[in-house]
């Protein structure tokens, strides 16, 4: 982008320089010989009008003499050659020398402004956008300088916290979260804000973290994020009935709309499963309501089947304990249709999805004709994918199809 501008700007300013040098470059006309040129041209015509008057018998012979004679004194005089030579080689030099400073003065002198007045680096998108992130840069920074001079500053430390948050500088927003104060302690978003990071440089959410959502949902029982990591610490703990109680909640206050529903709902169904609960059967107040579709027998080929293996490069990173899940979804929803959950251990992992593996009546492999499959191995077991998972490419393929090879070859970033 940046060449292609330079190669544009230079471009027009050599036709500008053009332009405006080209009368400079031009040679002057030379006014004296078409003055001489002229009057021949008119003695001419004189003297052939003098022997057409000769041959009419008009004039005399000796009136002919004397008025040619005349004529040609007359054209002599004015076919004179002007000195005015050295003058004219002095202005052709000279405009050669005005050409010359122009075409130097006018492309030099516009970079030179363009520079200082302009935004040079606004031509170059990533110089651009490290620029932003540097003037943010130095106003955290700026605000960190003056809470450090001036520490009682409660709304300060929250908003330097959130910010190393954002940048990911977790050690730094930890710090100013311990600053922030009795304030804390009296909102359930910064409480929720301190214990999510907290769960992010350790890991869990066992220990501190629990605490900061157990306090939070003291203050506003249906806090979302709160509900999440208490629902989330919850399934970690193998209490799938506490999780989806969590995640239900969290459902009901959740704006209609929210791109978050579909994907919380299957959480949900997950959890109810494990727990050995029925299916939800009412949905929640901002889902459109729908009517469903009525139950079909389960075909026997309406199943997907092959075998999913690891790549050699990431078996150090997959404990025989982590969750591997095999992923079927018709393509363009993220509630599955069929989900099986085994060991990493198993792997290489011959596997088969159907309708036993459905996470909803509503919701069954057999009413797709075609879905993604996908594989992933978790430490967590969470349906939600997270930092770190060990995760396959999706491939698309017919319900019905055999011998499908999905390899998990990728890490999560």
């Amino acid at each position: 982008m940046t060449a292609l501008f330079i190669a544009i700007a230079a471009l027009l300013t050599l036709l500008v320089v053009a332009w405006v040098v080209r009368p400079l470059l031009r040679p002057a006309p030379q006014a004296g010989v078409s003055s001489q040129r002229l009057n021949a041209a008119i003695y001419r015509d004189q003297l052939e009008t003098l022997e057409r008057d000769l041959a009419r018998g008009a004039i005399s012979p000796a009136d002919y003499e004397a008025t040619r004679d005349e004529l040609q004194l007359r054209l002599l005089d004015d076919t004179e050659e002007p000195a005015t030579a050295p003058q004219t080689s002095a202005s052709f030099w000279t405009a050669r020398r005005t050409a010359a400073v122009v075409a130097l003065v006018l492309p030099l002198g516009g970079a030179g402004l363009y520079w200082w007045l302009g935004t040079p680096q606004a031509i170059d998108p990533a110089r651009a956008a490290q620029a932003e992130v540097d003037k943010v840069m130095q106003m955290v920074d700026g605000l960190a300088a003056r809470l450090k001079a001036n520490p009682d500053n409660p709304k300060g430390w929250v908003m330097l916290a959130r910010s190393y948050k954002v940048m990911g500088r977790l050690p730094e927003a930890e710090q100013a979260f311990a600053k922030v104060g009795p304030l804390l302690d009296t909102d359930p978003d910064l409480l929720a804000d301190y214990a999510d990071l907290l769960a992010a440089r350790s890991g869990t959410l066992d220990g501190q973290p629990m605490v900061l959502v157990n306090k939070a949902l003291a203050l506003n029982p249906v806090h979302p994020m709160a509900l999440m990591l208490a629902g989330t610490a919850a399934y970690r703990q193998g209490k799938f009935a506490d999780a989806a109680r969590h995640w239900e909640k969290m459902l009901a206050v959740l704006p209609p709309g929210s791109p978050d529903i579909e994907e919380l709902q299957s959480y949900i169904a997950d959890a109810r499963a494990k727990a050995g609960l029925k299916p939800a059967t009412a949905a929640a107040p901002q889902a459109a309501q729908t009517k469903p579709e009525p139950a079909r027998p389960a075909d026997a080929s309406a199943s997907v089947s092959g075998v999913v293996d690891l790549d050699a490069a990431l078996k150090a990173r997959a404990a025989p304990d982590d969750v591997l899940m095999v992923i079927a979804r018709v393509p363009g929803t993220r509630m599955p249709v069929a989900v099986l959950r085994t060991r990493a251990a198993d792997l290489p992992l011959k596997f088969t999805l159907d309708d036993s593996l459905s996470m909803s009546p509503q919701a069954r492999l057999s009413m797709a004709t075609e879905v993604d499959v996908e594989a992933r191995i978790s430490k967590s077991g969470m349906a939600q994918p997270e930092p770190g998972d060990l995760i396959s490419a999706v491939q698309t393929v017919k319900v019905g199809t055999r011998g499908l090879k999905i390899h998990v070859a990728k890490v999560r970033p």
